[in-house]
This record gives structure tokens, sequence and C-alpha cells, in this order.
């Protein structure tokens, strides 16, 4: 899905740069006529204003590039963005509720898999989003939902099986009170708050789903050695975790650079570094069997990573 966004965020691009460079072109030819032979000059303004040339309204340049996917007009890219995204989150749910309804994978396994890729799914489509804050916020609403959606069943008021058997560890829909309501609030307020931009959005959802999720899976199939100051911890674990979180946020350190968003560094690679040991070093603390590490870990992400960014 990520190549499919690059490659049609590079068709419209050279579509608006050839518009644009035929626009300038003409402006450019259209001045000299007017410096030699308007008296008065034309105001410096009519270059703002649309122009009627042979049936086509040409605009100018420096509006069509938008940064905007889908279509010129931001608020309805946007629309469009929001719709496309929660499409594919929902597509991703719907397909993990379905292998915990069939029972394809142990039900632990299958609640981790969700785990690492819905957040990374959601990330994904970041850059159909227009620029500006409006984006952000509309991008936000996808998981915002899924906060609602959290308390309404969590609290009773809604029942919803599949979702307490997908998102639960013992299939009481309670539990989405706890863990996934978090879950769901860290990447909500990741997506508001620093955005597309930010190498915090990126180590907060990174560190959540690839370095948290992966954690558990390799932890439970290759955790044999434990931690000595938590016997619930595994070494390989908090490796993984580590390991996993920091090859992530690289990766969509580098991908967000593809459409400009943020600049590629080593002192990036390097905060990323220290970002995903710390968010391991916190989840392997005693106190993850008080505190839920989806609040531990986003919290860990950003107290760390504001000091290293």
């Amino acid at each position: 899905m990520a190549a499919v966004i690059y490659a049609v965020s590079q068709f419209r691009y050279s579509k608006h740069q050839i518009s644009s460079n035929y626009f300038s072109f003409l402006r450019f030819s259209s001045e000299i006529f007017v410096s030699k032979f308007a008296r008065p000059p034309l105001p410096h303004s009519i270059w703002s204003t649309p122009v009627i040339l042979g049936g086509f309204r040409i605009r100018k340049a420096g509006n069509l590039l938008t940064g905007s996917m889908f279509s010129d007009t931001p608020i309805v890219n946007d629309i469009i963005a929001t719709g496309f995204t929660g499409i594919v989150a929902l597509s991703s749910l719907r397909l993990w509720q379905e292998t915990a309804k069939h029972g394809i994978f142990d039900q632990k396994l299958n609640r981790k898999l969700m785990h690492i890729s819905i957040g990374l799914i959601f990330m994904l489509c970041w850059p159909l989003f227009s620029p500006g804050r409006r984006g952000s916020y509309l991008a936000a609403v996808i998981p915002g939902l899924n906060i609602i959606k959290m308390v309404l069943v969590g609290s009773g008021i809604c029942k919803d099986e599949a979702t307490v058997k997908s998102m639960s560890r013992t299939g009481d829909y309670r539990e989405l009170l706890k863990g996934p309501l978090y879950y769901a609030t860290a990447i909500t307020l990741a997506s508001i708050l620093y955005w597309r931009d930010s190498p915090l959005s990126i180590s907060v959802i990174c560190n959540l789903c690839a370095g948290d999720g992966l954690a558990d899976v390799v932890g439970r199939r290759f955790g044999h050695k434990k931690l000595p100051y938590n016997l619930n911890k595994s070494v390989a674990g908090s490796l993984a975790m580590a390991a996993a979180g920091f090859v992530s946020c690289v990766v969509y350190m580098h991908y967000f650079s593809m459409f400009g968003y943020m600049e590629k560094s080593w002192e990036k690679v390097l905060g990323f570094l220290l970002v995903s040991s710390a968010t391991a070093l916190v989840e392997s603390l005693p106190v993850s069997s008080e505190l839920d590490d989806n609040l531990t870990v986003p919290l860990a992400s950003i107290l760390v990573g504001t000091l290293v960014f």
C-alpha cells in the first residue's frame, strides 16, 4: 500500500509540475508583452486571479502544488482521504476479527498481530491528507471513532462479541476499557499533537505497535531466559521490542522523507535508538504488571523523545 500511495503522489506531483511550468512560461511571456506595449503596466494582482484561455480555466501556479493526493481542493481531498483511511482501518479490523472467530491463530497471537498491524497501517495513510492541521484532525477521526467504540463496548452499553474476542485477553468485555482504549487514545493523540512531520509521532506509534507487539510474540516463543529484576519478562522479548521499535521508526522516517515531510538524518536515527531502548526498558520493569504497556510505552516515548528530538 505504501508503494501505491507513493506512486500516486508522484503522478499527481508530475501533473502539477507540468501545469505549473506551463503557466510560469505563460506568465513570463505575458509580462514581456505587457512591459513593451501596455501603458500603464497592469497591476501585479492580476496574476493571482484565474485566467480563461481557450475555454480552459488556468489557475495561479502557486495553488497547484497543494500536496493533496485525491483533489486540488484540500477539504475535498481530506474528506476522501478520511473515507479511504476508514475503509482500510475497518478492513484490517475485520480481517483480524474473522481470524479470531475461525481460530486461525491462537487468541493471544491473533490479538498481538492486530496490535502490531493496525497502527502501522493507519500511519501509512497519512500522506493521503493535505498539508496543514486539518489533515491531522481528520486523520485522527478514525482512531477517535475506535475510542468511542471501546468505551461503548467496554462499558456494556453495546455488544460486539467479535471485537471482544479479538481484543481482550480473557474474553471479558471490560478489558476494552484498559489496553485497547489506551492503544486507540495514544494513536489518536499522536496524530493530533505531532502528525507526520514529527519524529515523536513515529516513536509513539512504532514503539507501541511494532515494539510492544513483537516483544510479546518473541517473548512467548523464545523467552526462556528471564530478566533478573522481573521474572515475568524475558531477555529475548525486551531485545525484540527495542529492535522492532527502532527498525520500524527508521523505516517510517524514510517513508515520510519520500514525501518531503521530514529530513533523514543520523541524529534522528540515534534518537530513535535511544527512545526504543528506553521504552523497552520501561516495558520490562515490574511496574508494567500494574500499569498497562499501552499506557507506559507511549508515555515513555513522548518523555524521552521530547528530550532527544
